[in-house]
Parts: C-alpha cells; structure tokens; sequence
C-alpha cells in the first residue's frame, strides 16, 4: 500500500493543504489538537471532492442507462461470434462508437477519486511514521498525532502492535473495536448502495450479463473492503466511511428523483407523481417536462408502469401531451387511450368505414322487394339497381324456362306425328344404303 500511496506523492502537497487549511477552521472552534478538529477536516475533504465529481457522476448514471440499453444487442453479438473472439470484439467495439457510448464512463468517478484516497494515505502514514509531509510541518504532526477519534489514534491501524498504539497514546482495545466498527459499516453501507441499484434501479424485464455482473460486485466489493480495511488507519477509514455514505445518499436521490425506466423506482416515481398531478396538474420543473415528452414519445412501447401513468390521468380526466405538460383530456396533443388505457394510435381511434356484406347471387335473387308505399321515401339508386337486375334476371329465367317446355313439346308432336304418320302408311323406314 506505501508504494501504490508513493506513486500519487505529486497530489499530497494539494490534499494536506487542503486538510491544513480545515483544520485551522476547525481547530478555532473545537481545539487543534481534538479529534473533531482533525476528523471533520477528513470529512469535509471529502465532502469537497465529491463535490468537485458531481459533473463526472452525472456522465456515470447516464453511461450506466447507455449500457443497460446496450445490454440486448451485446447478448446478439456475443452469440453470433461465440467461436470468433477477434470478430466479437470488433463487433463490440462498433457498437460502442454508434452508440456513443463510452463503457469507462461508469468507472469515471472511482478512478479519479483513487489519486485523493493514496494521497491521503500517504499523508496520515506520515503521521503515523512521524514524518512531515507537504504542509503537514513539526508542530501539525504533534497535533495530529494527538487527536484521537472515540479513543482511537487518527494514524493507527487494526494491525498494530501494542508498542506502536501506545506512542501515540492510546490501547489496542480502543484501536480494534473503533476500526472494527469503521470497517463493519464502511462493508455496509457499500453493500446496501448495491443492493438498492440493483433491487430497485434495473429494469427487471431484461435479464442480461451485466445484471449478474452488478449481482456478483454486491457481495465482491464489501469483502473487498472489509479484507482492506484492517490495513488502513483510522484516518483513511474516516475518510472512505465518509465517502461510502455520501455514494449511498446520492444514489438514494438518483433513484428516487430519476429512476431508471422499467424499474421498481420507476413505479414508485409515476405513482408519487400521478398523486401530485391529479390535484394540481401542472409540471414543475424541466426535469418532468422532459420525461413527460418522453412517456407520449414512447407510443405503444410504452412498459406497464408507463401505461399505468397514462391510465391514471386518463381515469383523472387529464392527459400527457406533446410538448410535455399535463392539460386536460380533450386539449391538443394530448395521448388517446382506449378504454382500458393502453395507448392508441390515430389510425385505431378513427372511426372505420363500414364496408357493406358481400352475398352470394342466390341471397340476392331471394332477397325480397318491399312495396313502396304512398309518402315513404324511395331507395338510393344503388338499391334500385338491385331491384332491377333481380327482375330481370327472373324475366330471363321466365324465358329460358318458356323456350325449353315450347321446344320439348314441339319435339313430342313432331315425333308422335312422324309415329302415326308412318304407321298409317304402313311403311317401314327405309335403310340410309337403299336411299
């Protein structure tokens, strides 16, 4: 750990300025050498620089949504080229430039607040080592290593030996239960962050890789810390306790105020909003304008939570419109539903023209003709038409029918007469080879 904390000695000089110029606020009101004076001045270092990474952990939660996005296509990719890695990387890496989207986003913040944790490190090592460092001179370094938290030397650790804990005056009792109860809620406060993204802030409808992947960091990372952790001094583990619960209040808010869609937290989030809404529909702020716009946007791909808002307002007589506010059911823009509140489009609320039913030709000869009767209006032209076309057709019949019986019985008397004809005669018919 002294020689990963050497390799950021060039930031030391910034971080114990920085650590210098708190305790001197500090020390003014609860003495220099108290451990408040020193402690607070750890926290609010911390405080400064999570501050100064609120811009980088914004470009992490939207790299994080980006990948989750990505997460279906991966999948593809990774089960069509399972034989070609070479393919499968390039393939990958194609996807992250159409996209946009840049995988090392997410690590964004821990990788530029590492450089502040050694640097610090290395400060409180110094003073556990009675060295000066950066702006810590002579006279800090006595103070320092006078300050004690809840009887716990600032530069102790778990693992040190009696004789070290007893130069800076205090007992390895104290030493072991304030860095014990340090580590145990440092290892929770990182597994309670993780579980509440992953229970609450992922889309439960994809079932992808990375989702076992922030499963399996749930339990690695505070192992991970809790192994770690009784290598630190108590000022370090101040320092990363501090920032553990800033990570797990800043999530609580992401989660709460900008859930991500599909989501247990997006649920809640459309159900708090629904309420609000329901007694004064207006928007407040750009934030719910712009995910309005996005739920009327989404159309017909809308999730259950989505549809279940559009319901809400529609049951409320009110409507999401385009241009992201909430104004009442029958303004412009606003979305259609049908009746059980799925969204609808243009096409399926229009009313349908109703095409008439196609009969065979012998429903339409035996349709019957109404008498037309004095004062009653007459039928369309089309129905006319119809009428005629039957009666001519049984016209024809009537003559087909008339043809085939007057050709049948002149045949008969044709034939009877030939009969008789011959038989008074008493002549036979004579053979065609006699003709």
């Amino acid at each position: 750990m002294d020689t990963i904390a050497s390799l950021f000695s060039f930031i030391t000089t910034p971080v114990s300025w920085v650590i210098v110029q708190f305790h001197k606020l500090y020390g003014a009101l609860f003495g220099a050498d108290t451990g408040w004076a020193w402690g607070l001045s750890i926290v609010s270092l911390v405080i400064l620089i999570r501050i100064c990474l609120i811009p980088l952990f914004v470009k992490q939660i939207k790299a994080t949504r980006a990948m989750q996005t990505l997460q279906p296509e991966m999948k593809k990719i990774q089960e069509r080229y399972k034989n070609d890695k070479q393919r499968q990387s390039e393939e990958m890496m194609k996807l992250y430039k159409d996209s946009g989207t840049n995988p090392l986003a997410s690590c964004l913040p821990i990788l530029l607040q590492s450089p502040f944790f050694f640097a610090l490190y290395h400060v409180l090592n110094g003073i556990a080592s009675n060295k000066t460092i950066g702006f810590i001179d002579e006279p800090l370094l006595a103070s320092a290593q006078k300050a004690h938290i809840i009887g716990a030397p600032l530069a102790a650790k778990f693992m040190d030996g009696a004789d070290k804990v007893e130069a800076l005056g205090s007992t390895t009792t104290n030493v072991h239960i304030v860095t014990a109860v340090m580590i145990i809620l440092m290892s929770a406060s990182q597994f309670f962050t993780q579980r509440q993204l992953m229970t609450k802030n992922v889309d439960t409808t994809v079932k992808t890789p990375f989702m076992q992947q922030q499963k399996m960091l749930m339990y690695v990372f505070p192992i991970m810390f809790a192994v770690f952790g009784i290598n630190f001094p108590v000022g370090v583990l101040v320092y990363w306790l501090t920032t553990n619960l800033w990570t797990m209040g800043q999530q609580m808010y992401v989660i709460r105020q900008n859930p991500t869609p599909g989501s247990k937290a997006q649920a809640a989030f459309l159900e708090r909003f629904l309420k609000r809404v329901a007694m004064n529909p207006k928007v407040r702020n750009k934030r719910e304008r712009n995910l309005v716009k996005a739920i009327v946007a989404k159309g017909r791909d809308r999730n259950e939570y989505e549809r279940k808002f559009i319901n809400g307002l529609t049951k409320a007589g009110l409507a999401a419109q385009t241009d992201g506010t909430i104004g009442p059911k029958s303004a412009a823009g606003a979305v259609a539903v049908d009746e059980d509140g799925e969204p609808a489009d243009e096409a399926s609320t229009a009313p349908r023209r109703q095409q008439p039913k196609r009969q065979s030709k012998s429903q339409r000869q035996a349709q019957p003709t109404a008498p037309h009767r004095p004062g009653q209006r007459t039928r369309a032209s089309s129905g006319r038409g119809a009428d005629q076309s039957t009666t001519s057709l049984e016209k024809s019949q009537d003559g087909d029918e008339g043809k085939k019986s007057s050709g049948r019985q002149a045949g008969k008397s044709g034939s009877t007469g030939q009969a008789k004809s011959g038989q008074r005669k008493g002549q036979k018919p004579k053979h065609p080879s006699k003709k």
